[in-house]
């Protein structure tokens, strides 16, 4: 968007390429972090596997947001990240301030969720919401700031992750949290909405 600042919003306009690196910066750092805490929680005897979320415990609450960064296993956490890393990517190349201001609406509003309307007893954690979540924001936003680059990138995650979106939102999955699945997903599409750009607000304006 011409006259826009950057990723930091600093005052100045960033290139293409300092867009992408910082986006992608961020995004391996992320993914490296869920990693980090893993093999953390393995070495601690899952130790961490207590910041999940279990449902309607007024002490839980408090795990809303470390829920989405705890794993229960490597074979769990290596699931989310490949879809971690592209969506993300994705949606930081449109401003880093941005972007973590939708993770945070995202994980707040999916956490919350889980704890209100999860089966009782169980725990959930991991990022599958924020994943559902970066969906849901990527695949409407460009119809919502009416941006054709933004539509097409929509068009093309919805074609590469919609099947698996889909079987993840179907409550016959053991072990899977649909219901986390689902916030996350709604809460995407609202961030889509509430964190637009001031620009495609304008009457016959243009991005």
């Amino acid at each position: 968007m011409p006259g826009t600042s950057g990723p930091w919003d600093t005052g100045r306009e960033w290139s293409r390429g300092e867009r992408a690196l910082t986006a992608a910066k961020l995004m391996l750092g992320w993914v490296a972090l869920l990693w980090l805490l893993e093999v953390a929680d393995v070495v601690s005897g899952h130790a961490l596997d207590r910041f999940g979320i279990v449902p309607r415990e007024p002490s839980e609450l408090v795990d809303v947001v470390p829920a989405s960064f705890i794993h229960f296993g490597f074979a769990h956490v290596a699931a989310n990240s490949v879809p971690l890393l592209v969506l993300g990517f994705l949606a930081a190349l449109g401003g880093i301030r941005r972007f973590l201001a939708v993770c945070a609406l995202v994980i707040v509003a999916d956490g919350i969720g889980v704890w209100l309307i999860s089966p009782s007893g169980t725990n959930t954690a991991g990022a599958s919401g924020l994943i559902f979540g970066l969906f849901g924001f990527l695949l409407v936003t460009g119809f919502v700031e009416r941006r054709p680059l933004g539509v097409l990138v929509g068009l093309l995650v919805g074609a590469i992750w919609g099947s698996a979106i889909l079987a993840g939102l179907a409550p016959t999955q053991s072990g899977v949290s649909w219901q986390g699945h689902l916030v996350g997903l709604v809460a995407g599409v609202a961030a889509a909405f509430v964190f637009r750009r001031r620009a495609a607000l304008r009457a016959g304006g243009e991005l």
